[in-house]
């Protein structure tokens, strides 16, 4: 865990979504707004060629390509060699956005900020971006597991091309997209123009601000549980034991972390004022104190799953043994 202050490390938006969703839309509405900020752009071509390069307009912003295919461990090695490269000039950067090839699992990115220390040290995941195509959702989350992964793995997902689509449906898909991911936070928008807030300085995971957009996610217990990807929430009020949980955990995420994609918590620790903000990716965990619990705040331990064939009264089972 690094002990660098979260203010310092440069915040990198890791944008995916499937092909022709308006991923590029975005990043140069991102790259074009009138916000006087410095951003490195971080393109994952798939195939010989970098067409996505050509597509991004001639801003200030600096891009760089890496053209070894779908990110995976090969792109990983790339990715951390560029944010190398990228931190001798920090000072000079508000950001960086990370945009994946329309068929990336957004997982060994997201894990690159976790695997690194360098990259650790001065770096920190601020939020994965989703872009869908709201006339073409739901075809792409029956028939593609790449597409409700993506949708799994978002901090944020942008509802993009809202003009095709009527109310009915939208508030349909919206639904859809909290079966899969319920603490995810979504904004609608047509031709990605979406405000820079909703995408670009999310804090990283923070489900304290999850809750704020939709407080009732802990409870829901409406999800579908014949997708294949679903997310379960939990909540303990009396302080947890750090070592129980840690230990707890690390067994979950050792036996069970190929089926969860994400996890991510606030917890209350016993005799410690500030809270503790978890996160993993698949097996990768990561976590550290941030701001202290607030006078007169309920004191509550929250953790959410999001992943494949989640065993519910296991998982709650679990955490409220970590009771201090």
């Amino acid at each position: 865990m690094s002990d660098a202050p979260s203010n310092t490390l440069v915040p990198v938006t890791v944008l995916t979504g499937y092909l022709g969703a308006g991923k590029t839309t975005l990043l140069n509405h991102i790259l074009t707004a009138n916000h006087g900020r410095k951003y490195a752009v971080v393109i994952n071509e798939f195939g010989e060629l970098g067409v996505d390069n050509d597509l991004v307009v001639d801003a200030d912003e600096e891009v760089f390509e890496m053209n070894n295919g779908c990110i995976c461990c090969t792109v990983r090695g790339d990715l951390i060699r560029i944010l190398g490269a990228l931190m001798k000039r920090r000072q000079k950067l508000d950001g960086i956005i990370v945009e994946t090839t329309g068929l990336a699992d957004p997982a060994p990115v997201a894990q690159t900020f976790f695997v690194d220390d360098a990259v650790r040290e001065k770096c920190r995941l601020d939020a994965v971006v989703t872009v869908v195509d709201a006339l073409n959702l739901p075809a792409r989350l029956s028939d593609s597991a790449e597409a409700r992964t993506q949708v799994a793995f978002a901090d944020v997902v942008i509802l993009n091309k809202c003009d095709l689509v009527d109310e009915a449906g939208l508030a349909a898909l919206e639904e859809r997209i909290r079966s899969i991911n319920r603490p995810v936070r979504i904004h609608r928008a047509i031709r990605g123009d979406v405000s820079l807030a909703d995408v670009l300085d999310q804090g990283g995971f923070d489900l304290q601000r999850a809750l704020e957009i939709a407080p009732d996610f802990l409870e829901d217990e409406s999800h579908s549980h014949d997708e294949d990807v679903s997310s379960l929430s939990f909540e303990v009020r009396e302080p947890l034991d750090p070592r129980k949980f840690q230990a707890w955990i690390g067994q979950v995420l050792q036996e069970q972390g190929g089926n969860i994609l994400r996890s991510k918590g606030i917890l209350s620790y016993a005799g410690e004022p500030r809270r503790f903000a978890f996160q993993a990716v698949h097996m990768m965990a990561d976590g550290d104190f941030v701001a202290p619990w607030k006078d007169g705040e309920a004191r509550t331990s929250r953790i959410v799953f999001i992943g494949r064939d989640l065993n519910r009264p296991r998982l709650r089972r679990g955490f409220e043994g970590c009771r201090a």
